[in-house]
């Protein structure tokens, strides 16, 4: 494959992904989802300009966000008022270059220090602008937050932004063209100095650039994509509430970046998906979706630092350099660890169910409902009938591991960095 034609494809495939998604997922909820996806993939690429770009630990990004949220509801109500003849289009434009623009003063406070301080500072300014947002409520709306109609000001070639398919149009125009922009922005000369200032500031600072500097203009970046982000959301949701700049958005932003990878440029678009996979699906057919959503996380950052997607590159680098006898000896040893792993989640996710269950039995009574199950809490044989599930799966795993060919684990141990 030529060096353009493995730089073109996977955007090419990315757009088409968001052009043809509307086709599988046509209803007007399905496309509200989708239209949520491409916002989460923006605001976990802006996340990753920080953290996996430039090592930088933030517990605030929800500020930058936040802001973009409420600049587009004002911008939507100065529309609704006439005296502004912005395209609703534009929308989320201003509100990226407002958060930016915020970014301008509060990055030269929280770019001063790196590493933890950075980290702390970011997260007393996402509670000090969470505060301050209650205390001002005619700008904020108070705890019912502002809304405005999204079906306001000159139409552009008809265009309304009322129906859902042409609002997903839109998000998925800024997706795409948000993405770009990042991935090209770690090409640029300033993208490879905040590399280098993550690995070796020492080294940059001796060569004659300002760490300080650079990670101040790469904050205003991100506050400026996260921003962007914000003000797609006000456009879909139409509504804002002082709720977006809590610790807890912040803490998914983080958690869902680091779960996609931050190694990779598209692990982040990976986390965004996942953001809403967790966010809608999981936690609409368990309560107890934020344990699996800790365990998975805690597992990630142990067993793959470069997260899921660098997990899924590995297996397909793998995957490549089998020959079809090596791939016929895998089939065994494959299916014994997908039946372990299978019985592994099946059962431990029935003992999670179970144990969340216990505080609750006043209340919802002694059964809990488990892929169509009925588990009563108060029978020991439920119990052990899911731990025996789990160890049974753990022992198959461990037994697959013998028949795995031994060749196969010395080429991968001796593989060069990166490569493997």
């Amino acid at each position: 494959m030529s060096g353009p034609w493995r730089q073109a494809w996977p955007w090419l495939a990315f757009a088409a992904v968001l052009a043809l998604a509307p086709w599988a997922w046509g209803s007007s909820a399905g496309l509200a989802l989708l239209s949520q996806m491409g916002i989460a993939i923006v605001v976990c690429l802006s996340y990753n300009l920080l953290l996996g770009e430039g090592g930088m630990l933030s517990f605030g990004h929800a500020v930058y966000t936040g802001l973009g949220s409420y600049l587009g509801v004002h911008t939507l109500l100065r529309l609704a008022e006439g005296g502004v003849g912005l395209p609703v289009s534009l929308v989320p434009l201003v509100a990226g270059l407002g958060a930016a623009a915020v970014a301008v003063l509060l990055g030269w406070v929280t770019t001063r220090r790196a590493g933890t301080p950075f980290a702390m500072i970011t997260l007393g300014l996402g509670e000090l602008v969470w505060a301050a947002s209650l205390m001002f409520p005619d700008w904020s709306g108070g705890e019912g937050g502002l809304s405005a109609d999204r079906v306001v000001g000159p139409r552009v070639w008809g265009i309304s932004w009322g129906p859902a398919i042409q609002l997903y149009g839109l998000v998925a125009a800024y997706t795409f063209l948000c993405a770009l922009g990042l991935f090209l922005f770690g090409r640029t000369p300033l993208g490879r100095l905040l590399n280098a200032v993550r690995d070796n500031p020492e080294r940059v600072a001796y060569l004659g650039f300002d760490p300080r500097f650079i990670r101040y203009l790469a904050l205003v970046v991100a506050a400026f994509f996260a921003g962007v982000a914000g003000g797609l959301g006000a456009l879909l949701f139409e509504i804002v509430t002082p709720e977006v700049f809590s610790a807890q958005r912040s803490g998914a932003y983080l958690v869902f970046t680091v779960l996609g990878g931050t190694a990779l440029f598209w692990g982040p678009v990976l986390g965004g998906v996942l953001m809403l996979v967790c966010l809608v699906w999981l936690s609409s057919i368990t309560q107890a979706w934020l344990l699996y959503l800790g365990l998975v996380f805690v597992a990630v950052v142990v067993l793959a630092p470069g997260g899921l997607a660098s997990v899924a590159l590995r297996m397909a680098r793998a995957l490549r350099r089998l020959s079809a006898a090596d791939g016929l000896r895998l089939v065994g040893p494959v299916s014994l660890a997908l039946v372990a792993g299978t019985l592994v989640v099946l059962g431990a996710g029935a003992l999670v169910e179970m144990l969340y269950h216990l505080p609750l039995r006043a209340t919802l009574g002694d059964e809990v409902s488990y892929l169509g199950l009925s588990l009563p809490t108060c029978s020991p044989t439920a119990w052990l009938g899911a731990l025996a599930m789990a160890l049974l799966g753990i022992g198959l795993g461990v037994w697959a591991r013998r028949f795995w060919p031994r060749h196969l684990g010395q080429r991968q141990e001796g593989a060069p960095n990166g490569q493997a």
